[in-house]
């Protein structure tokens, strides 16, 4: 397996007071084995969450699906978030509210 992880900030132009209308820093991971890939991202201020996005699979993107948590590939990159302190582990199904626990 494969791990990238690069850091992203996504803010708005700060007011003349320096503020910012909004501020999210999160970190891209992307898992990758052959042809297949795992995207997750993680807030830096809920550094304990990570949330799989989605899988790209022979160049295609497309959302998770259920028999995708039991890819040896998401096993491992589960693996790699829990043990980097990511103890809430989130799916992005497109059911409910769009994510769904890890089992």
């Amino acid at each position: 397996m494969r791990i990238e992880c690069t850091r992203h900030v996504d803010a708005s132009e700060p007011n003349e007071d320096g503020a910012y209308d909004y501020h999210y820093e999160y970190d891209i991971y992307r898992f990758s084995s052959e042809a297949l890939r795992l995207v997750a991202r993680s807030y830096v201020d809920e550094a304990d969450e990570a949330h799989f996005l989605n899988v790209e699979d022979n160049g295609s993107t497309r959302l998770l699906r259920d028999a995708d948590l039991n890819h040896q590939l998401f096993v491992e990159a589960a693996a790699h978030l829990r043990a980097a302190g990511k103890l809430r582990l989130r799916w992005l199904s497109g059911r409910g509210d769009g994510y769904e626990p890890v089992p």
